[in-house]
């Protein structure tokens, strides 16, 4: 490999990373087109739908490891909520994740599109007063979160992705979760749904090893660092970060299917 396509991948994992444990996803929402796009724009191999998806898979099970370890303190994993959600969205992405091999490259990216699109518009939803709710207060539908966990997992399987993309604006719109919980618990919850995605990824051969350990390098470097700034942001900029990159992502997908 050139030291040129070493450095741009291992930029882009960073960047995703950074950016994955400051605002509470696993950073496929923004690794996913980096991977598919600036390769290709800079004159190094283009990479299909399926080869992007089963590296951000992988990385994104190592980038959560590094999310979760910086918010392990403070009393902000949820682990009710983790148990639930985590387990039904293992099974989901494990299905997603196997049954993606028998679909098109415009069939994975139209799921990425739509999924997109959904968290895009719950993100512009107003969210009134979670943040007051003290963190050993909070209370939710547990069977409601196992079943969408369920759902999201399924569709996030498919495109590679673990799905925190969905995941937090469900937690902040429909489960009433406070920002800060909602972070640190989506990095958990997408870590174990991140198993599925990668253990189906990789059973198909759909995983190049050298650009995914790259990747993998660049998660654990960078994905602590960005929960550990993410701590001191005003949750409403870490609110405004999330919805902007998700509706960029949304409008860039969208606008390659229908060109």
């Amino acid at each position: 490999m050139e030291i040129g396509f070493i450095i741009t991948i291992f930029l882009i994992g960073f960047i995703g990373s950074f950016i994955s444990g400051m605002v509470g996803i696993g950073g496929s929402i923004i690794k996913y087109p980096m991977l598919l796009y600036i390769p290709a724009m800079l004159g190094f191999t283009a990479y299909t739908a399926h080869e992007v998806s089963g590296i951000s898979a992988v990385q994104v099970f190592f980038a959560t490891i590094g999310g979760v370890w910086a918010y392990r303190k403070g009393g902000y994993l949820n682990k009710t909520l983790i148990i639930y959600m985590g387990t039904a969205i293992l099974l989901g992405s494990f299905i997603g994740g196997y049954g993606s091999q028998g679909m098109t490259e415009g069939q994975i990216n139209i799921v990425y599109a739509v999924l997109a699109t959904l968290a895009a518009v719950m993100m512009l939803i107003p969210k009134k007063g979670i943040d007051d709710i003290p963190l050993d207060q909070v209370k939710f539908n547990k069977w409601l979160a196992a079943a969408l966990a369920f759902i999201v997992g399924v569709a996030a399987g498919i495109v590679g992705a673990a799905g925190a993309f969905i995941l937090v604006p469900i937690m902040l719109v429909v489960l009433k979760i406070p920002t800060r919980m909602t972070i640190a618990t989506s990095l958990a919850i997408t870590f174990i749904s991140s198993i599925g995605a990668t253990v189906g990824k990789i059973t198909t051969g759909q995983v190049l090893l050298w650009p995914a350990v790259i990747m993998v390098v660049a998660s654990l470097i960078a994905s602590p660092l960005g929960a550990q700034f993410g701590k001191k942001i005003n949750t409403k900029i870490l609110q405004f970060i999330l919805a902007a990159l998700i509706i960029a992502t949304s409008i860039k997908i969208w606008l390659d299917i229908l060109g």
